[in-house]
């Protein structure tokens, strides 16, 4: 470990005026995309459906070479994106910060603080991948079986149940510490030997980490609708409160509760 990793060098002005703006400025700026996207013609292609049927989507579908697989795929990937940005950047503040002041001499400090955060959006765009596949394998489960399509209610239901269930597990609990602690974590990960490898690397770790935590309550936004921007922040708060705020693993149990519950009220009022 080099030495710089022993102590952290206090922040400065320039930290201050441009650090913690640009990074607010991400935020903001992926909420409006997210915003002004869903008030488009094309405010559809967030909820992932209709992707082929018309408009300039389906034209690039039928001009691109396995464009009816390759367009979805992008448009879902650059809306994952986008939520990604959005939801979590806010709670991995603590992580960039100690990055940042850690990096802060480095003459490549703006590049490396670029490559974490690419990492950490690379480990959450491989989750929504495998998130965007499952939801396609649902809708052709839902088309080829109609009594299963009646009783829709049943997957958002399962849903909601899976992401309570898994507020009381010990991998949630193990991932949040993670998240929690990120001055251990970089001390404990940071090398600073072939800096932009491990910058990017420790992005990854991290944001798998996060996934870790966080993956069953993102899957919500399958059953709220992806395109619900009350939702997504609804969730972004959440998440940033158990990361950031002293007492925020004591949400965990009662938020498991209220959507256990919440699943139980759904079956009671179809059953």
């Amino acid at each position: 470990m080099s030495a710089s990793a022993g102590s952290l060098p206090p922040g400065n002005s320039r930290r201050q005026r441009v650090f913690l703006p640009v990074l607010a400025a991400l935020i903001a700026l992926a909420w409006l995309s997210l915003w002004a996207w869903g008030r488009s013609p094309y405010g559809r292609y967030l909820e992932h459906g209709d992707w082929t049927a018309s408009g300039p989507a389906a034209f690039l579908c039928r001009v691109v070479p396995g464009g009816a697989v390759v367009v979805p795929m992008v448009l879902y990937a650059a809306a994952w994106i986008l939520m990604t940005a959005a939801m979590m950047l806010p709670t991995t503040l603590p992580l960039f910060n100690t990055f940042d002041r850690l990096t802060a001499q480095r003459p490549d400090h703006g590049r490396l603080l670029a490559l974490l955060g690419l990492g950490y959006m690379t480990a959450w765009g491989a989750f929504g991948l495998l998130a965007h596949a499952l939801h396609g394998a649902m809708l052709s489960l839902l088309a080829t079986v109609p009594s299963l399509a009646w009783h829709g209610w049943m997957i958002g239901a399962a849903t909601i149940a899976l992401a309570g269930v898994f507020q009381f597990s010990k991998l949630k609990y193990r991932c949040l510490e993670k998240c929690r602690t990120p001055l251990s974590f970089v001390i404990g990960h940071w090398r600073g030997q072939a800096h932009a490898r491990h910058a990017f690397a420790l992005g990854v770790q991290h944001g798998l980490f996060c996934v870790g935590c966080c993956w069953a309550l993102m899957l919500l936004m399958f059953a709220f609708g992806t395109g619900s921007l009350g939702w997504m922040l609804v969730l972004a708060a959440v998440m940033a409160i158990e990361k950031n705020v002293r007492w925020g693993p004591r949400l965990s149990t009662p938020l498991g509760v209220a959507l256990l519950s919440w699943a139980v009220v759904l079956v009671a009022i179809h059953a």
